[in-house]
């Protein structure tokens, strides 16, 4: 099958680009490098020329909540319906868990603008829902890391190896539309901070962690809301075995 990947660059993109062609697909790279803009639509329709499936794998620059619904709802607009005039089959969505259970969270407000188009759109879709990845601890680390020292949330999350969650896009873009998927996971739930120790450990980075609900996640985020529901499918690949691998 020819299947685009859109934000074929990004972390999960460039692995979906790359499980796609190890299955023997044909794999569509839709990115500004390659010269289409989701923003104005620019080379859409070319790279969209006899595609089967879409993998939507954008992410948001760190924006306003306003800014990043607005980013989402025109690249999201802009992609389905250049795969309307194209006659694209199925749209596929990574998408966050968790995301109709929080407020006030601006990357959460633009996934959400993303399904509503999705779903009240003309292309068959299939929504998949995927908790955070394993290197997410590391990233958040990085949002508020200063001379050494960063402060980070004592998250409850299920984590999902990032080669993992690839090649599960991979698979639903070559078969049928499903609708709302279940939600993907990891096989166990960890506490970020650890996470956090344990990644900085294996780079060999002396980062002091401060966990607190002051930074970049309030309370609103405790407990069990970032962890999959009833309907999961779990990934093989657990954190203590990502990190084994060396944290790639």
């Amino acid at each position: 099958m020819r299947i685009a990947v859109a934000g074929a660059t990004g972390n999960i993109g460039a692995r979906t680009v790359a499980a796609l062609e190890r299955n023997g697909h044909e794999a569509v790279r839709i990115s500004r490098s390659v010269g289409v803009d989701l923003m104005t639509g620019e080379g859409l329709d070319a790279a969209l020329h006899g595609v089967d499936a879409v993998v939507d794998a954008i992410s948001s620059p760190p924006i306003s909540e306003a800014e990043t619904v607005a980013y989402f709802g025109t690249t999201t607009g802009n992609l389905l319906a250049a795969e309307a005039r194209a006659g694209v089959r199925h749209h596929v969505l990574l998408s966050i868990v968790g995301i109709y259970r929080i407020d006030g969270n601006a990357h959460y407000s633009g996934k959400r603008e993303q399904e509503r188009l999705i779903t009240e759109g003309a292309v068959p879709y299939t929504i998949v829902p995927a908790t955070q990845f394993h290197d997410f601890a590391e990233l958040a680390v990085g949002w508020t890391e200063n001379d050494g020292i960063a402060t980070i949330a004592p998250l409850l999350v299920q984590p999902v190896a990032p080669d993992d969650i690839a090649a599960i896009l991979a698979e639903i873009a070559a078969g049928e539309p499903q609708g709302r998927y279940a939600d993907v996971a990891g096989p166990d739930p960890q506490d970020l901070v650890d996470m956090a120790r344990r990644t900085l450990a294996l780079r060999g980075r002396d980062v002091k962690l401060i966990p607190t609900w002051s930074g970049v996640f309030d309370e609103t985020m405790a407990g069990t809301v970032l962890l999959p529901g009833d309907r999961v499918r779990l990934a093989p690949t657990s954190f203590d075995d990502w990190l084994a691998a060396g944290g790639r």
